[in-house]
């Protein structure tokens, strides 16, 4: 395959965000939320997150579960908790999607939220990466939606099979059986509100957390990936 160059540097077009890992003690990545609180402050407290730690999230806080508003909430309230923008987020900014326990702070919060955060050595997006295009050639909704760049969504093949960093992305978006752990991509839904999981990576020790989730909405067989067959 031919790898592209993913610095991330001026040419981007999409919201970034370079945080400086130095700075922080424990480092997490926390997957799709989407509106289950109870497992998220499960796992919240599973990692028991000190002052200077930090949890960045790869979008969809919101929509299919119950508490989109309490989840937004939760996160936007702490200094220690970060996310960029999901598709769900997307949607409710474009007018495609509504919530009715959305306020105007809220509204705003999600427009706030940057497409991709990284530091050195790693990139979080909701979606994924083309490998095949350099990330300056990425526009905000490839990153959001990224999941079978020459192929057909859940039919595959997936972005995550053949590329090769750096950097290390970590991603949400595709539901997984199990958390994808490779050596330049980590995913992290695992479907937690299909009545999966909700998975944390442990940067600083590369290993995974996770919590039982909520099985608020059904979810077919042909719309999540056995690690197996991909």
């Amino acid at each position: 395959m031919t790898t592209g160059n993913f610095a991330i540097d001026d040419a981007v077009s999409f919201d970034h965000r370079h945080i400086d890992l130095e700075k922080r003690d424990d480092i997490y990545v926390i997957g799709d939320v989407h509106g289950c609180l109870d497992a998220l402050e499960d796992l919240l407290e599973t990692l028991d997150l000190a002052d200077n730690d930090l949890a960045v999230f790869v979008g969809d806080l919101v929509r299919k579960g119950p508490e989109s508003k309490a989840v937004l909430d939760r996160v936007r309230q702490s200094p220690r908790l970060l996310s960029v923008k999901g598709n769900n987020e997307q949607k409710l900014i474009d007018g495609e999607k509504s919530l009715s326990s959305l306020d105007l702070a809220d509204q705003q919060y999600l427009k706030s939220l940057p497409t991709a955060i990284s530091w050195d050595g790693g990139l979080v997006v909701h979606g994924g990466v083309d490998p095949n295009r350099p990330l300056s050639a990425h526009a905000t909704d490839d990153l959001l939606t990224m999941r079978a760049p020459d192929g057909d969504g859940y039919d595959g093949p997936f972005w995550f099979e053949t590329y090769e960093g750096q950097p290390r992305v970590f991603f949400g978006h595709t539901v997984l059986d199990t958390p994808i752990d490779r050596e330049w991509a980590v995913g992290l839904d695992t479907g937690c509100v299909y009545g999966g999981e909700l998975t944390a990576y442990d940067v600083r020790r590369d290993r995974f957390h996770s919590v039982s989730g909520p099985d608020h909405v059904e979810r077919s067989a042909a719309k999540i990936v056995a690690l197996g067959d991909s």
